[in-house]
């Protein structure tokens, strides 16, 4: 597990200060980046991970990435915020890999180290608080592209106090136990680098060297998902990554992701985000 953590990048897209009053009130929020707030002022509310927080000054918050969420706030908050991408080898998510809390107590040094973010980025922060203007591919792109800009201290110290920041929500037991003989990690690696193919539970089975109801049924023991479930959940969420970073067709998109066809990628991304492909890259383009 330290090994595949080792991997462990995470990018960031944007930091900033706001000053927010009820107007901050988005539903529906689906986003291919993590959140990180530290809230210094008032009180506000977020909803995801079928969970309720409390926004409380002095605390801490994580918002996972591809995770619904919504966010209200009846007076007024101030909050330090960060937003950034993240990823754990062969394109899989730590969030598949370690359990986390949302909430944390905030240090002396875990303000410190947002402000020294703030000062290692002074012109990340978004202009618009609107999940809708600021979550598509050409915002996602730019603001990805700003780390090229820093200097080689200034990029390194900055990948070094996101970790530090993030590491306050990784609790230290696995999200499983790993079985040595039959490693479950190497089949979500599989799965992660291997997601453009025409893969079935019978191809991860065999990978495996198991039958295809043993497997299933330890794949759900252990993930909680049985790995059918789980290979459509993967596919929708890279699909909406490239939907939201690249320009390709959704023609090309479907073959980069495993469906097979574009009719039955449209169909099953429509059930399992509510809208069509084109939708939600056109509702998520740069207003």
């Amino acid at each position: 597990m330290q090994k595949t953590l080792q991997s462990l990048k995470l990018t960031l897209l944007n930091i900033g200060y706001a000053q927010l009053d009820t107007s901050w009130d988005y539903d529906n929020v689906i986003s291919p980046f993590s959140r990180l707030y530290l809230i210094t002022k008032g009180t506000a509310k977020i909803y995801h991970s079928y969970q309720e927080f409390d926004f409380k000054a002095g605390y801490l918050y994580l918002v996972p990435s591809f995770t619904y969420s919504r966010y209200h706030c009846d007076t007024y908050h101030e909050q330090y915020y960060i937003s950034f991408l993240e990823e754990v080898g062969n394109g899989l998510s730590v969030y598949n890999l370690k359990h986390f809390i949302y909430e944390s107590k905030a240090t002396e040094m875990d303000i410190h180290y947002f402000k020294r973010l703030l000062e290692l980025n002074p012109d990340r922060s978004l202009k618009d608080d609107n999940p809708k203007v600021y979550d598509n591919r050409e915002s996602l792109s730019r603001f990805e592209k700003m780390n090229e800009n820093l200097s080689t201290p200034a990029f390194i110290e900055t990948q070094a106090l996101l970790l530090l920041l993030f590491s306050r929500f990784i609790r230290n037991a696995n999200r499983t136990r790993i079985n040595a003989k039959n490693n479950f990690n190497d089949v979500l690696s599989y799965i992660g680098e291997h997601l453009h193919e025409d893969l079935g539970v019978a191809d991860l089975a065999a990978f495996c060297h198991l039958s295809a109801d043993h497997f299933s049924r330890v794949f759900q023991q252990k993930y909680g998902i049985r790995p059918s479930r789980y290979l459509q959940t993967k596919r929708v969420e890279r699909a909406e990554t490239l939907l939201l970073t690249t320009k390709n067709s959704i023609k090309e998109i479907a073959e980069k992701t495993g469906w097979g066809n574009t009719p039955y990628f449209t169909r099953i991304f429509k059930k399992t985000t509510g809208k069509t492909p084109a939708e939600f890259r056109r509702e998520r383009s740069l207003i």
